[in-house]
This record gives structure tokens, sequence and C-alpha cells, in this order.
């Protein structure tokens, strides 16, 4: 198996991701806060919101683990991308169909799009972290 020389995210690039995914997450839930509509459809946005951040973390997984020879079945693979493309779709139906502002269904697409961009963003800083930290361990 081929070892990949892999560079160490920089500290600035792990706190841009950090507080791009806090500032996603802040700005999409205190829009949800203010918004006025039903409570049903500001917990739709939530749920989507989660959804959409786990899938992305599931596809950035995925993607790694192939990448780095870790088996990955072709069932987990494909749902993960999957599951991120209709977290997508469904944000986009669910403001298309909502009855607010362009500006408010653009800010929601923006705050979601940086979500999910700054979780895979984490995620990876997190792995590579972490694969640091086991390769700088001496095995007994």
């Amino acid at each position: 198996m081929e070892q990949r020389n892999q560079q160490q995210p920089s500290a600035a690039f792990v706190g841009a991701s950090w507080l791009a995914l806090i500032v996603g997450l802040a700005s999409f839930i205190i829009g949800l806060s203010n918004v006025e509509m039903a409570l049903n459809e500001k917990g739709y946005y939530f749920t989507v919101l989660m959804f959409g951040l786990f899938a992305a973390v599931s596809v950035q997984k995925s993607v790694r683990d192939q990448l780095e020879n870790i088996p990955v079945t072709n069932i987990y693979y494909g749902l993960s991308w999957f599951s991120t493309l209709l977290s997508i779709v469904l944000l986009t139906v669910g403001l298309w169909n909502a009855s607010i502002t362009k500006s408010e269904k653009g800010f929601y697409a923006i705050s979601y799009t940086l979500s999910l961009f700054a979780v895979i963003a984490v995620q990876k800083n997190t792995r590579d972290a972490r694969q640091r930290q086991n390769d700088s361990t001496p095995s007994e």
C-alpha cells in the first residue's frame, strides 16, 4: 500500500473552517428564530440542515476512506452522495415554495451552503489531526 505524504492543515485554515461552520450554523438558526413562519416549517428547515450536515460528513468520510484504500461499500458511498444531494433538493424545494422574501431565501441558501462546505472542511481537519496524532504515537 502506497503511503502518501499528507501536509498538516495550517492553524489558520483550521480556525477559518471552524469559524465558517459556526457562522453558517448560527446565521441559519438565528434566521429561523426570527422569521415569521409556523413552528413546523422551522422544524423542517432545521431538520434539513442537520440532515445535510450529516450527509456531507458521510461523503467526506467515504471519499477519504477510498483514497486511503479503506474499504467502503458501494451502498454506503452511494447513499452518502444521494443523501447530500437530497438535502440540497429538499432545501431548494422548501425555499422555492416558502412565503418569505427572495432575500430571505437567498440568505438561507447561502448560510446552508456555507455550513455544508465548512462541515466538510472541519471533518477533514479533524481527521488529519487524528491521523497525525496516531502517526506520532509510538507503537508498543
